[in-house]
């Protein structure tokens, strides 16, 4: 009998064992090994071949000495054009700034839709929930041409406006900033929405019944009580937003038009028309150090205050 427990004991932890190193081989095959191979070839230099890039490893032959020697050859003039061309540097700043933008539209806009989908019935929050998921149900392709037909010159909104009375001709929002932040919001709005319900719906409501008891006026205990508690839920949904918005790329490209700079056109371009992916590589390499490092510290460092609470 002992043997039979034994036996099943091992099958257990091997069975935990396997569960848990899933996501480790996961993240091993999908992230690490595709980082690793992108780091490579931002070290190696562009050449007119297949693929367009000289190999970070060869093997000389000394005739003489009748020996071979494997030659490391690293190139860092990719990772110095970054900081000498402004091309680059714009591109990383306006990525930046339209990512922060989109995330507080998003912050703004779902923080209310999450409270009040956390505040209504237990029977109807499903079904609201459901709305906010639906679009992920439609190509986001498709989702974005049916903005480029709203917004246009001779859309829904510049037609509605012009019926009105209240513009005189057709308004072009197309082909502008404010393209782009409607796009990039309504497209990035429910990972918003959802870690901020998952924390707002899970506040005791009580804390708000004694906060009123106590003459705490609504507004007040809001940002008192409700703001604070939520933060865990505005750090989740901003960093879901703002890390996907800095390298966005198809709708910049599609409802900005080319005027539009942002770091995951760059990317594009050096990788597919100018078939220079060292540069590309070493740029990616840069924008996932601009957004992993900050991230990691923030992480260190509220993860010291909580230990040290």
């Amino acid at each position: 009998m002992s043997g039979v427990v034994s036996a099943l004991s091992r099958v257990g932890l091997w069975g935990r064992g396997v569960v848990i190193a899933m996501p480790y081989l996961w993240l091993l095959l999908f992230f690490l090994v595709p980082f690793l191979i992108v780091f490579g070839i931002s070290f190696s230099e562009s050449i007119v071949a297949q693929p367009p890039y000289a190999p970070l490893l060869a093997w000389l032959r000394d005739e003489d000495a009748g020996t071979t020697k494997l030659q490391i050859l690293l190139n860092l003039t990719n990772y110095l054009r970054l900081t000498g061309d402004d091309l680059y540097i714009l591109a990383y700043l306006n990525s930046v700034k339209i990512a922060l933008v989109t995330t507080l539209l998003c912050l703004l806009i779902g923080y209310p839709m999450a409270y009040a989908i956390a505040r209504a019935e237990p029977a109807r929050r499903g079904p609201l929930m459901m709305l906010v998921i639906l679009p992920f149900w439609t190509s986001f392709l498709i989702r974005i041409y049916a903005w480029i037909g709203i917004l246009k010159g001779n859309g829904v909104i510049s037609n509605l406006l012009e019926s009105l009375g209240l513009t005189s001709g057709p308004v072009e929002i197309l082909y502008s900033d404010w393209a782009v932040y409607i796009g990039m919001t309504y497209c990035y709005l429910p990972f918003m929405v959802l870690p901020l319900y998952s924390t707002l719906e899970k506040l005791d409501p009580t804390l708000l019944e004694a906060a009123a008891d106590l003459g705490c006026r609504p507004f007040k205990s809001f940002l008192t009580v409700t703001l604070p508690l939520s933060l865990p839920g505005i750090i989740a949904g901003s960093l879901l937003v703002f890390i996907p918005a800095v390298g966005e790329f198809v709708t910049p490209e599609l409802l900005g038009g080319p005027d539009t700079l942002m770091i995951g056109r760059v990317l594009w371009n050096e990788f597919f028309s100018n078939r220079d992916w060292p540069v590309a590589s070493g740029v990616a390499i840069a924008l996932l150090l601009l957004l992993v490092v900050p991230i990691m510290y923030f992480q260190h460092v509220q993860g010291r205050e909580e230990g040290g609470r």
